[in-house]
């Protein structure tokens, strides 16, 4: 223990050293112990980093469902209120996730419209918010995506007598490389969202706990093992979409799609 007074100055730098020490031990005892929960393939670690797959997969296909194809309408399509849409479609992009999550608590609590439905703090209220969160991303990224795509068909589509509805998937079509980085960029903000999916699953064990609400959960528990692993397993998942998209964009440019 230090002492105090005089002798305590001269001692300072030794228990800081110390206690510099330790901390450097303990990190690496949780990056080790990391490593073992990964290699071993820890229970709790595979149970939540699927579960945590199942919901923001879920939400990826839906928002792409609804955002892809708005984004092509709004490049094809010339209406009064098109700028406006446009407008607060980028607006929503900076959404604060905490804000979505309380919209859907709201409408989701017992005394909420949707209570009846009984979605609170289950995987698929999760899903509903990350729908929220991302579609507005995929969607505007798309339009961006397709705006230009479509002043080089618009020409050909018009002669060619085309429906809307024709020119909407021929621009999906054609464009599906772009459109594979707006469902990226949408992954990617699903896969770490922490709030919204805090507030409207309540990080129930082994029901709606994922990646981020478990690795706040642990760090705060002083479970650094545990939340190094779930890091680990985030940053995994991030990499391995991100160079399965590279792998897929190389394979259309070599001519093999």
């Amino acid at each position: 223990m230090c002492v105090s007074t005089t002798a305590a100055v001269a001692l300072q730098p030794t228990c800081l050293v110390k206690a510099e020490g330790e901390g450097m031990v303990d990190l690496w005892s949780g990056i080790t112990q990391a490593f073992w929960l990964l290699a071993t393939l820890d229970a709790d670690l595979v149970e939540i980093s699927l579960r945590s797959l199942r919901v923001t997969l879920t939400a990826l296909l839906i928002a792409c469902a609804i955002g892809m194809p708005l984004g092509a309408y709004l490049a094809v399509r010339r209406f009064r209120a098109r700028q406006v849409t446009i407008a607060v479609l980028n607006a929503l992009m900076g959404l604060p996730p905490v804000v979505v999550g309380l919209i859907v608590y709201v409408f989701f609590s017992r005394s909420g419209p949707f209570g009846v439905l009984g979605l609170l703090f289950t995987p698929t209220a999760m899903i509903i918010a990350q729908v929220i969160i991302i579609t507005p991303l995929i969607a505007s990224i798309s339009h961006q995506a397709l705006r230009e795509l479509w002043s080089d068909y618009h020409d050909l589509l018009i002669s060619m007598n085309t429906t809307q509805k024709q020119r909407i998937r021929a621009l999906l079509w054609d464009g599906r490389r772009a459109l594979l980085t707006a469902a990226l960029a949408g992954f990617g903000r699903a896969i770490g969202e922490v709030g919204a999916i805090m507030v409207v699953g309540g990080n129930i064990d082994h029901h709606t706990r994922v990646l981020t609400t478990a690795i706040a959960l642990e760090t705060g528990k002083g479970d650094f093992a545990l939340a190094l692993a779930l890091g680990f397993v985030l940053i995994l998942l991030a990499i391995t979409v991100n160079l399965a998209i590279h792998i897929i964009s190389r394979t259309e440019q070599g001519g093999r799609w």
